[in-house]
């Protein structure tokens, strides 16, 4: 079913995925990264990140 699939963790779904993220995430704790777009960003931003927020875009002016 669509909704096992939409529910599903990343651990359940995808282990390897999950792993290489367990270990991104690993590399980027243990170095000071010098690139500005790759450095670390708040919990909040990264929960608005994973929210339903996510799944909308907007495009032009607002009003417009």
């Amino acid at each position: 079913k669509m909704a096992d699939v939409l529910n599903k963790n990343l651990w359940e779904s995808d282990p390897e995925l999950f792993d290489l993220v367990k270990k991104e995430k690993k590399r980027q704790l243990s170095g000071l990264e010098m690139i500005a777009s790759e450095n670390f960003t708040s919990l909040s931003v990264l929960q608005c990140l994973s929210s339903c927020l996510h799944n909308k875009y907007s495009e032009g002016l607002p009003g417009a």
